[in-house]
């Protein structure tokens, strides 16, 4: 009896997980993708354990038909892809119907950068906020001056932003333990200014603690952003929703700005002020080079610029 298209998923979910240390929302993203192509599957009477080439050629098809973009369909693609190699190399399957069918074309887009400047303006913002209002009000903002602090200064992850532990702020340490995606840790510097914004955060949570303590409503926190979510940190939806709330206030664009855009904007001004390719790829702690090509535009103008401007036989 073959095993059924749900069996055969969670296999290839729990290999993700144990042996390359995919993140939850990392296999989420993968459940819904196979679900969806085993649903459709279902519906034109096939199986994930019995599709053919032409099967998986008709279900790219479809998706097109339901108004998916090129890269969305090159997503499922490859989660499909992934999965048949895997049945393949366990003996599920006795060949990989998914390895010579290409992909729809598709440029790649360029990230949404934020220049040095709005970058500037945001962090105005956000330390001006911390003067203001009561206790509790001026530690939102110094957790957000704090957050978008660091997040500038090292490109972090959101998710890794947010899971910061709290010992990330002690001893005025110069670099931070990062664990990242495959539950791999890198190294990464911490400038004086996201240090002074640790310092300035951890005060004011200070004050209002002791405030609290005297009201018996204190407790320890174990993250660097603690919050009273199931979690016991701050989420990343909440960061954005506050990112964009910061944004609109500084006269920006709210969709413009995201922590996403901010790592975007840690790389691309790290490459215009002569950091090279791999250094920012360890940074961003991307595991093959190829990600990180997404910011060979920037290069690619600095060249340009050096040419124009220090070739004797340059642009007058």
């Amino acid at each position: 009896m073959k095993p059924t298209d749900e069996r055969l998923i969670d296999l290839y979910l729990d290999m993700l997980a144990a042996e390359r240390g995919a993140a939850a929302n990392t296999l989420e993203a993968y459940r819904r993708d196979l679900e969806d192509f085993s649903g459709d599957l279902r519906q034109q009477g096939g199986t994930i354990a019995a599709a053919d080439s032409d099967a998986i050629r008709d279900y790219l098809g479809r998706l097109s038909a339901r108004g998916f973009s090129a890269g969305s369909v090159a997503r499922r693609l490859s989660a499909v892809r992934q999965l048949y190699r895997f049945l393949y190399a366990e003996g599920n399957r006795k060949d990989d119907p998914a390895a010579a069918i290409e992909g729809p074309k598709r440029g790649r887009a360029l990230p949404k950068v934020l220049s040095v400047g709005h970058v500037d303006q945001l962090l105005a913002t956000a330390r001006s906020a911390m003067g203001e209002g009561a206790i509790m009000q001026r530690v939102r903002a110094a957790r957000l001056n704090c957050l978008l602090e660091v997040l500038y200064a090292t490109g972090l992850r959101v998710s890794e932003l947010v899971t910061l532990p709290a010992s990330a702020a002690q001893r005025d340490q110069r670099m931070l333990i990062v664990r990242g995606k495959g539950n791999k840790e890198r190294l990464v510097p911490l400038n004086e200014s996201a240090r002074q914004a640790m310092r300035d955060y951890l005060a004011l949570r200070e004050e209002a603690g002791a405030k609290l303590a005297s009201k018996g409503s204190a407790r320890p926190a174990k993250w660097l952003f603690p919050s009273f979510g199931a979690s016991g940190h701050l989420t990343r939806q909440h960061f954005a929703r506050d990112l964009k709330a910061l944004a609109a206030a500084t006269g920006l664009k709210p969709t413009q700005v995201s922590p996403h855009v901010l790592r975007h904007a840690f790389a691309s001004h790290l490459l215009q002020n002569g950091a090279d390719l791999r250094s920012v790829q360890t940074l961003l702690g991307h595991a093959d080079i190829s990600t990180t090509q997404i910011y060979t535009h920037v290069l690619e103008e600095r060249l340009k610029s050096l040419v124009r401007d220090l070739h004797p036989l340059g642009e007058t």
